[in-house]
């Protein structure tokens, strides 16, 4: 594998992981919850966009809506579970997590909905590709790249410059004193899950398009995927979130070409899970 293509792999997956993790980094920095429902939202957001893909044949149309069904999707675990549980201890609501990402799997492999079976997502064209002088950059991962650009300049934006930022920053430091200063923060946490969720739909829609596969248990690996890359980055933290998705990237790249007929790339998150816990349990910029 040549240096190039360990840098192209290397930010395609880590841009998935971002988009992946993200939402469960805010979900968890703000309720100390472990979201695991997330990765079937994510699941969502990919068969919302492929049925609207087929209809209309407009992938901008597929992005929208499933980023939009996606949020509300959020919204609504958190008003009708997660709402009624955060006063309890944090087993109750990872449990429950847990049992609804099964219970939400379960309904998406039935024949009405998604189906036991993949399902091709060809738009792999939207758009074109990069031609630069170290080597191409194919039509689906400019995309997957240009988005999470954009993602990481309007999180930034929203984080750093509007009232929802900074209100979202008081609720992660402490909850009760944020809501005693006039914090509102059903609001805040339903935006929270609003914003995180889309994007996590709209990361089911750019894999199913990169792999030009939909199918109903694809959020199995990000499940724990995502969960590595929140440990890694430090509980909470999306700056430390950036940066452990591209580093997991990078050393499943790199071992991968080195050693890929003995360690899966599966297998070498946990490898590195296991290495950073043992040095810095914190994470990479966990406090």
């Amino acid at each position: 594998m040549t240096l190039w293509n360990i840098l192209l792999d290397t930010l395609t997956q880590g841009s998935i992981y971002f988009l992946i993790a993200v939402g469960l980094t805010m979900v968890y920095g703000i309720l100390k919850i472990l979201h695991i429902a997330h990765a079937a939202v994510y699941t969502v957001g990919a068969g919302v966009g492929l049925a609207v893909f087929r209809l209309t044949g407009n992938f901008w149309a597929a992005l929208a809506a499933a980023m939009v069904v996606s949020g509300a999707v959020g919204v609504l675990i958190y008003r009708g579970v997660y709402f009624y549980m955060l006063d309890q201890p944090r087993i109750v609501p990872l449990i429950t997590s847990v049992g609804l990402f099964l219970l939400m799997q379960d309904l998406l492999q039935k024949p009405y909905l998604m189906g036991p079976y993949q399902h091709a997502f060809p738009a792999q064209d939207v758009f074109p590709s990069l031609t630069l002088p170290w080597g191409t950059v194919p039509s689906a991962q400019v995309m997957i790249l240009v988005f999470t650009a954009l993602t990481l300049g309007v999180l930034y934006g929203v984080f750093t410059r509007t009232r929802l930022g900074l209100a979202w920053q008081a609720a992660a430091m402490d909850r009760d004193m944020a809501g005693a200063v006039g914090v509102n923060l059903n609001r805040a946490i339903a935006l929270n899950f609003l914003l995180g969720s889309a994007l996590a739909g709209a990361a089911g829609v750019l894999v199913g398009v990169f792999y030009n596969s939909v199918y109903a248990t694809m959020g199995d690996v990000p499940s724990y995927k995502a969960f590595v890359v929140i440990v890694l980055g430090g509980m909470g933290s999306v700056s430390g979130t950036v940066a452990a998705s591209f580093l997991l990237a990078l050393a499943e790249t790199v071992l991968l070409s080195s050693v890929g007929y003995v360690l899966p790339r599966d297998a070498i998150a946990f490898l590195v899970l296991i290495l950073v816990l043992m040095f810095r349990p914190q994470g990479l910029l966990g406090r």
